[in-house]
């Protein structure tokens, strides 16, 4: 962590270099200890329960084995597919799992990554420098499969496809847009649609529930009054770094940091500061907050602001749009990190 005192974001303008992209392949901070036996399936959503049973034989290279009564015989067992797919609404505990496979997976060589670290990884290397840099590997994990950007889902699935056909095995979880694919859900032949090349390679996993985070997206996340704020960051920076920033000037700054470059930007810190936050206008901004959103939960940095409710920063519009699934995830995490400790 850096050393105590405050900071401004908008004064950071991290570079990252393909060798420290690669050492980053790892599962976030808030999962290293991320187990199977830790993940507490839901009884009231069986769904989960089979998930956490699947994807265990899956890290073990085993596929799950029918129960067969007394005088009956097990069901013939299909052939094990070499990536599994998550399919669930946000907070249901897909990260954890995938994190699980990590972990569990007896595994050389294994990277886990979010779908946006893997394709600025291939703009930083070029495609066949990437796909030399995976090649033999025994497993890759993608957290939050992205279809918003053709070309990056072709690029990536170009590149699974050439893993797969090598030996490499894949987990991931899915990110579609709901409002397109279904509230959500994953709609398997859209995504084949996407990937048709790899239509056989992928065991599509359905996990259903609600936010294990139990808390409604239609709360409000915590603000604090200007002296209130004042307080809690100068309290904050005595004893650890604490960034400090107007909502608006960090919004503009996001558009000249590369998304994969986020979890350095916040890099150290022990509290975000944002003041007088507003509604969001921009689609591509509210899209780059999501992002920053995203890394600063994995993170696990709490976050204090003054202005309107976090919560409130994507309007009705946004809302009733095509990345509905997006900013309902970031605002139950806006809201977790607003009234962390």
């Amino acid at each position: 962590m850096d050393s105590p005192g405050i900071v401004h974001l908008v004064d950071r303008t991290p570079q990252v270099t393909g060798d420290e992209m690669v050492a980053a392949l790892v599962p976030p901070p808030q999962f290293d200890g991320a187990t199977f036996e830790t993940y507490q399936a839901d009884a009231a959503y069986p769904s989960q329960q089979h998930a956490k049973d699947q994807l265990s034989a899956f890290a073990r290279g085993q596929a799950e084995q029918p129960r067969g009564g007394l005088f009956r015989r097990p069901k013939k067992v299909e052939p094990l597919k070499p990536g599994v797919y998550l399919d669930g609404g946000f907070g249901v505990g897909k990260t954890h799992l995938l994190a699980s496979i990590y972990h569990a997976m007896p595994a050389r060589r294994k990277y886990f990554g979010s779908f946006i670290e893997y394709t600025a990884l291939v703009g930083a290397l070029g495609y066949q420098n990437t796909v030399k840099l995976f090649l033999g590997s025994d497993l890759l994990c993608i957290d939050e499969f992205e279809l918003d950007d053709p070309g990056d889902t072709m690029v990536m699935t170009r590149l699974l496809g050439e893993l797969v056909a090598s030996g490499t095995r894949l987990a991931a979880t899915s990110n579609t847009p709901p409002n397109a694919l279904g509230e959500g859900r994953f709609a398997a032949q859209d995504f084949l649609r996407e990937i048709h090349a790899m239509s056989d390679s992928f065991e599509t996993i359905r996990i259903d529930g609600t936010d294990y985070r139990q808390r409604a997206v239609d709360g409000a996340a915590a603000v604090l009054d200007p002296g209130a704020y004042e307080a809690a960051i100068h309290d904050a920076a005595a004893s650890r770094a604490v960034s400090d920033d107007a909502f608006g000037d960090l919004v503009t700054h996001l558009a000249k940091v590369h998304p994969s470059r986020y979890i350095r930007l916040i890099e150290g810190l022990g509290m975000i500061g944002l003041r007088d936050v507003e509604q969001l206008q921009d689609q591509s901004a509210a899209l780059r907050f999501v992002a920053f959103i995203d890394r600063a939960y994995d993170a696990q940095v709490p976050i204090r602001a003054t202005g309107r409710p976090l919560n409130e920063v994507f309007g009705d519009e946004m809302l009733a749009g095509g990345y509905r699934k997006k900013y309902l995830r970031a605002i139950s995490r806006l809201i977790a990190l607003t009234t962390a400790a």
